[in-house]
């Protein structure tokens, strides 16, 4: 049998209190899970492993997610965040700067529509 676990009501209220004020009470610029963690005194795996234990501790890190996207989105668009640094962890949440060329032309079409503009 594993060791009891410190997950409980209090942990749920410091995770979300971090997430929703107290990093920026902390300074930090954006809510992250290895802030959380050290909030918590616990490690960045024990956050992971409750979340895939638990739904209510795994919206807490979706939370946590979310409300980094967010500001990092908001404050970046602002120019208050260094854009380089933005754009890395916004990585993280699917953003991306590159073009995609998915569509392909097989064939042009003939210049003749361009005759029948003329009536």
């Amino acid at each position: 049998m594993g060791r009891p676990t410190k997950l409980n009501e209090e942990m749920y209220e410091k995770a979300e209190h971090y997430i929703k004020v107290g990093y920026i009470e902390l300074g930090d610029a954006i809510p992250s899970h290895a802030a959380l963690s050290i909030e918590l005194n616990v490690s960045r795996s024990t956050i992971y492993k409750w979340a895939d234990e638990n739904e209510r501790f795994s919206d807490m890190l979706d939370l946590c997610n979310k409300t980094q996207e967010r500001v990092l989105l908001a404050k970046s668009l602002k120019g208050d965040y260094n854009a380089a640094i933005s754009k890395l962890v916004l990585t993280k949440h699917g953003y991306h700067d590159r073009v995609d060329s998915t569509h392909n032309v097989t064939s042009l079409p003939h210049e003749d529509w361009l005759d029948s503009l003329d009536g």
